[in-house]
């Protein structure tokens, strides 16, 4: 019976770590007394993701394993720490050795908070749809405000350069964030290189009154690089479609920035607007510039003019478009009509647009709101007065008039900024 007991003993030594470190008498007999396995644990609950430490109480024992059961992990010492990125309930054990052998503590449940029941992290990642939120700076005034720590305003933004206006910060409830910054960044009063980077961060739902994002990892930031010592930015507002951040810079004034949900089609916008009011033309130097079809066969009606090809009265006319979603149409002395193919009265003149994803093939697509408005030719897409940004940069862009359904004409044009 003596030696079944010293098998079992020795079956629960079996792991290399605490089996090397207990000793034996010659005949292999344990010496000493059987440790009592048991630990206390403590959470964490001022901050996300949650910190637990584990703290051993057994007593005649010099090694010492938890084993957190479902996780298919374990960790070694007598205090020992684990993070939880998620909440729920969580069991866990500690085996212990000593000279006289091992045992094996009660199991405990560790019950984690989960932080989207705080209103501000539910908006901040959007836990109620896929858990991620993408936030881009709000194209409006007053999106950078700095001030002195006692909160009086020393400055505030205007128009924002294009190499803000596509920075991508993206939080998740995992505690990840993101950015991207579409190509530069902007730094020291400057577009510059990208600084795309990711990382983590830390919740804090009830710091200094406000809660707080703590960003972990070097180089991290929200915003802007080159302010936020300390990288902790106070919530100061957080809703479906405004996130306001707060943060100390090393000189102790304060920079405040406005974020709003990063749009897709937010980057085509831009470059059609070029952040406030762009215009443009016809091109008129391209082969082709405008050319008539379906979707399935774009020039299968009219193959399009040769460079240069298209009359005066329509390669000098002008479309202005601005952030407010306002398109001037500017005819100069006519505007050439399909009514007739030729060049008549002008009918220069605004329309609002409708600006967003793109319903058919396109990166974006704008649909003017006042009837008889066109953009290219006035029998482009008379009626549904859609037209899809095929392509876009700074300098050129392809749309197409017409949704293309069912067969329907479309009119692919061609355009150049002023």
């Amino acid at each position: 019976m003596k030696n079944i007991a010293r098998i079992a003993v020795m079956g629960l030594l079996a792991t290399p770590l605490l089996l090397a470190s207990c000793s034996k008498d010659d005949d292999n007999q344990l010496e000493g007394a059987v440790p009592k396995s048991s630990f206390t644990f403590q959470v964490n609950t001022t901050e996300f993701p949650t910190v637990v430490t584990f703290t051993s109480t057994s007593q005649d024992g010099f090694l010492y394993q938890y084993n957190f059961l479902g996780e298919n992990a374990v960790a070694t010492g007598p205090t020992v720490t684990r993070t939880y990125t998620r909440p729920g309930t969580y069991e866990v054990e500690l085996i212990t050795a000593g000279k006289g052998g091992t045992s094996i503590s009660s199991k405990q449940t560790i019950t984690i908070p989960d932080a989207c029941t705080n209103a501000s992290f539910n908006k901040l990642v959007g836990c109620a749809a896929s858990g991620t939120r993408v936030w881009s700076f709000d194209n409006a005034a007053g999106a950078i405000v700095r001030e002195t720590a006692a909160g009086v305003q020393i400055s505030s933004s205007g128009a924002l350069p294009a190499c803000q206006l596509d920075d991508q910060f993206s939080f998740s409830n995992n505690f990840t964030v993101n950015y991207e910054s579409g190509g530069a960044t902007f730094r020291n009063g400057a577009c510059g290189s990208s600084l795309n980077r990711g990382g983590s961060f830390v919740f804090r739902p009830n710091a200094a009154g406000n809660p707080q994002i703590v960003l972990k990892g070097r180089g991290a930031f929200i915003g802007l690089p080159d302010s936020v010592a300390n990288k902790t930015y106070d919530i100061l507002e957080a809703t479906d479609t405004r996130l306001r951040l707060r943060g100390t810079n090393p000189d102790g004034t304060r920079t405040i920035i406005t974020l709003a949900p990063f749009d897709a089609t937010a980057p085509f916008k831009l470059l059609l607007t070029g952040g406030s009011s762009k215009t443009w033309m016809l091109d008129n130097d391209a082969d082709a510039p405008i050319v008539v079809g379906t979707e399935a066969s774009p020039s299968l009606y009219f193959a399009g003019v040769k460079p240069g090809g298209l009359p005066a009265c329509q390669s000098d006319d002008e479309y202005t478009f601005t952030t407010a979603n306002i398109m001037s149409y500017n005819a100069k002395a006519e505007t050439f009509s399909a009514n007739g193919f030729s060049c008549q009265a002008p009918q220069t003149g605004t329309t609002p647009f409708v600006f967003g994803p793109s319903a058919g093939a396109g990166l974006a697509q704008l649909t003017l709101s006042r009837s008889g408005a066109f953009i290219g030719t006035t029998d482009a897409s008379p009626t549904e007065r859609v037209y899809r940004i095929l392509s876009i940069d700074d300098k050129k862009m392809t749309i197409r008039a017409g949704s293309g359904q069912n067969g329907g004409t479309v009119f692919t044009i061609k355009m150049v900024a002023k």
